[in-house]
């Protein structure tokens, strides 16, 4: 009888740790479910040529006289960035002497594209150019690739002789320096949706500059200096230049 009642309490101790087991188990027995939304954003990069400078000479020439016509390289401006951009472009001249420039005709031949013109279509363009100086005799006609847009024009006609490009001058001073505006930046305008520059778009621009038959001797000996600036803004609304 003794025994039995042992046995009766042993099975209790021991259906009680089953349950107690069974229970801290069942802690665990629930079904869940979870979800996460993760996000980041990566900021635009407005740029221009790496963030480095035009390789090449705007122009560059000795011993220059009166009725000579100089060339500069060809300058490449490239989208780098990964927006599309407004190009405000600045060309600044200036004499080491108080003279008038005036006595500078200043030109230009720009291309606009995504795949780069042959070598031979670059000759082409530079005598469009010369023509424009020299005048027409066998008038050059560059047969430009699709995708590719010309311009070309004086900056600076003499008085008395059109300017063909439409382009704002602004001169610092009566003699000895002047800023000439090529794109302002905005995208009405002609001659600013040329400078409306897509990314991974480039321009090549080449300047010609002439010194006038009339330039006295008092030119003589002068240095003529030169420098081609350009920004690029985004194209949003209300968007500026540093």
């Amino acid at each position: 009888m003794k025994i039995a009642k042992a046995k009766k309490a042993l099975l209790g101790t021991t259906l009680a740790g089953a349950i107690a087991v069974a229970a801290s188990y069942g802690t665990y027995s629930w079904f869940t479910s979870e979800t996460t939304a993760k996000g980041k954003i990566t900021n635009a990069v407005v740029q221009l040529n790496n963030g480095k400078d035009m390789k090449g000479n705007l122009v560059a020439a000795g011993n220059f006289a009166p009725s000579q016509l100089v060339f500069g390289d060809w300058l490449t401006i490239d989208n780098t960035g990964t927006v599309d951009t407004f190009l405000q472009a600045k060309l600044q001249q200036s004499l080491d002497k108080p003279l008038s420039l005036d006595a500078y005709k200043v030109g230009y031949v720009a291309l606009k594209y995504k795949v780069k013109p042959t070598e031979d279509v670059l000759k082409e363009s530079q005598l469009k150019l010369e023509e424009l100086f020299e005048g027409t005799t066998n008038e050059v006609s560059p047969s430009l690739p699709e995708g590719v847009e010309m311009v070309t024009g004086f900056l600076n006609a003499p008085a008395g002789e059109k300017s063909v490009a439409s382009i704002a001058a602004k001169s610092a001073a009566a003699v000895g320096q002047k800023e000439i505006l090529l794109g302002d930046g905005a995208e009405s305008g002609t001659d600013n949706k040329f400078w409306n520059l897509e990314k991974d778009e480039y321009i090549d621009i080449s300047f010609g500059v002439k010194l006038d038959e009339s330039a006295k001797n008092e030119y003589q000996g002068v240095t003529y200096s030169a420098k081609l600036s350009v920004k690029a803004k985004q194209k949003d609304d209300g968007a500026l230049y540093e």
